[in-house]
């Protein structure tokens, strides 16, 4: 097969300012995990050097093993009960307006983790009252997902990841009309709702639009589309590059739709930009 070179509009100008070494020193020294370095994520120079960064908690090693992603799959350490307080605590250093957790699959767990992400809520809340705290969780569903939700983040994402036809493909034991679900039981408790999509696997713009459409119609009133990059060489490949112009397009579409924010573009990724959504 042949390996398609990226296109112009892909290379990544990598600045390290202070901020991003700040960001490194503070996760460095609490033993800290974030998806921008386990997901091998091209905006991570961007976002350090703003003084953002997504936390990964439950370790860094998953229960599952989607073909597009780059975390490392296996049987998980215990977890760290202190691990709430450190977040808190690096997130006050930090001094963030906007924090971003996302998590490992730990499907070993009885609750599946969902008790872990609520003391790590609590805990950011507590030190941190005006925070506006985002999550990205696991296919959580019914009284796991109600735990998290009783936690009160602001914003809440699962993410669909890709079009129905080509889930079983890249995607471990989780279901396209699973996460609809998901979506739909976060939209419900009331807690803004959130979800991703990448773009290159080899979907259609009609299969995207449905996509789009399946999403809104159970809630989700924000999205991030990003195109797909190809982390390592065991991850399944780029089918297609994505036009800038062809992003532009769909980001029409979700707001045609309803959606109240939409990132789209090719280096998007689910945190992307995440402090910038307004909250009302």
């Amino acid at each position: 097969m042949m390996i398609q070179r990226k296109p112009d509009w892909l290379k990544i100008k990598i600045d390290n300012t202070e901020n991003f070494a700040f960001v490194k020193k503070i996760v460095s020294e609490n033993h800290l995990h974030t998806i921008c370095s386990s997901g091998k994520c091209p905006n991570q120079c961007e976002c350090w050097s703003r003084g953002t960064a997504t936390f990964m908690i439950m370790g860094d090693v998953c229960t599952r093993s989607c073909k597009f992603c780059a975390t490392k799959s296996g049987k998980p350490l215990l977890l760290d009960s202190s691990e709430p307080a450190k977040i808190a605590e690096s997130v006050s250093l930090m001094k963030l307006k906007h924090c971003v957790i996302t998590s490992v699959d730990r499907d070993d767990l009885p609750d599946k983790g969902a008790t872990h992400w609520a003391k790590t809520v609590q805990k950011i809340r507590q030190q941190n009252p005006n925070i506006i705290i985002e999550l990205l969780i696991p296919d959580y569903q019914n009284e796991i997902l109600q735990i998290v939700m009783d936690a009160k983040p602001n914003i809440t994402g699962h993410n669909l990841e890709t079009v129905e036809r080509l889930t079983p493909q890249i995607r471990s034991k989780a279901t396209y009309q699973n996460s609809l679900e998901t979506l739909r039981q976060i939209a419900i408790s009331g807690i803004i709702t959130k979800t991703g999509i990448m773009v290159g696997l080899g979907e259609t713009e009609t299969e995207v639009f449905q996509t789009l459409t399946d999403a809104r119609n159970v809630g989700t009133s924000i999205v991030t589309i990003g195109q797909y990059l190809q982390p390592a060489k065991n991850n399944i490949p780029v089918a297609q590059y994505v036009t800038p112009e062809q992003f532009d397009g769909y980001k029409n579409y979700a707001l045609k739709l309803g959606y109240k924010h939409v990132e789209s573009a090719p280096l998007v990724r689910s945190s992307y930009m995440s402090d910038k959504i307004i909250i009302e």
